[in-house]
């Protein structure tokens, strides 16, 4: 979460055809499923190379509710649509107490992301900390669904280590599943905001996002959490997450950019990206949601001499040279 990031999505593969059968059902994905997700992603890092849990947190985030030791307990929240409640949670660090003691990371101790399992109905808050180390806040659900809870945070006894942790939340009523199709384009409260730039699986690719209103160029961005522009990234079916922030230096008070904000962003796995970008202007923060495919990978270029080596073989072994058998001459 430091700036300039760079965002990378990591993990194995995706979970669309299971989260598919529910939608045909319109009912909400039990969290025996995300469970089930969860689970069959971690072994697969481990077919990779993973040694454990605590491994595969770290190169897929937002994918557990224990990472490095911390463990998100305790959460509740209302469990229908339309009443009025809390949303509630703890931090408890390693060795089962409380933690109370976190630093600050773009203005705030902790980045609270929820968002349905469809990738709808996202939100981007920042809940109070009371003395006993309970974080929460006034919550009222908006629309049925299974819902994943992401608590983004820097422990104050290891300011460089990002932990993710994430759990969900069942809240009855008809479901549909919205389907996400591919859009480099979103509009929000009279904003239109562009994407530009392909993601690529496996290098390091560069996103622009323009922002216009009335198809002029916005250039009253305003800081917000000490950045232009906040991006959360999920992987489709599996809801690998990262939040990260635009290339750059901080912001100072007062300070104003636009149109464009832009991100150095790497996806080495392929599939579908869900992008959230959240951008203040006069005083008001909006969030921009966009569906984004990898870009297929560019072809291998054989190098220039190598139809010159081929030549050259191709000479010896006429010239009567033998071979062992595995393309090598003697």
């Amino acid at each position: 979460m430091k700036t300039p990031a760079r965002l990378g999505l990591y993990g194995g593969g995706l979970a669309l055809a299971f989260a598919g059968a529910f939608a045909a059902a319109n009912l909400t994905v039990p969290e025996s499923a995300v469970e089930a997700w969860n689970e069959s992603t971690e072994d697969e890092e481990m077919d990779h190379g993973g040694t454990d849990t605590a491994h595969a947190a770290d190169s897929i985030r937002g994918l557990v509710a224990e990472q490095d030791g911390y463990q998100l307990v305790e959460l509740t929240a209302p469990d229908e649509v339309g009443t009025d409640g809390e949303l509630e949670f703890e931090i408890n660090a390693p060795g089962g107490e409380p933690l109370t003691e976190y630093a600050v990371s773009h203005d705030k101790e902790l980045h609270l992301i929820v968002v349905r399992t469809d990738g709808a109905e996202f939100r981007h808050v920042h809940p109070v900390r009371d003395e006993d180390g309970t974080w929460s806040l006034p919550w009222t659900w908006e629309a049925a669904g299974t819902y994943r809870v992401y608590a983004d945070f820097a422990p104050a006894a290891d300011e460089d280590l990002d932990v993710t942790l994430t759990s969900t939340v069942d809240v009855s009523g008809d479901f549909a599943v919205q389907a996400a199709e591919p859009s480099p384009t979103a509009e929000v409260d009279g904003f239109e905001v562009a994407l530009d730039g392909d993601l690529s699986a496996g290098s390091t690719s560069t996103l622009t996002f323009a922002v216009t209103r009335d198809g002029e160029p916005v250039t009253e961005i305003e800081p917000y959490l000490g950045a232009f522009g906040h991006l959360v990234a999920l992987r489709e079916g599996d809801l690998a997450y990262l939040h990260v922030h635009p290339e750059g230096d901080e912001p100072s008070a007062g300070q104003e950019s636009g149109p464009e904000i832009v991100f150095a962003a790497e996806a080495p796995t392929e599939g579908r990206y869900l992008l959230y970008l959240d951008f203040q202007v006069d005083g008001q923060v909006r969030t921009a949601a966009f569906v984004v495919d990898t870009a297929a990978a560019a072809p291998e270029t054989a190098p220039e001499n190598q139809d010159e080596d081929t030549e050259e073989s191709a000479d010896e072994t006429d010239g009567g040279h033998e071979s062992d058998g595995h393309g090598h001459g003697h």
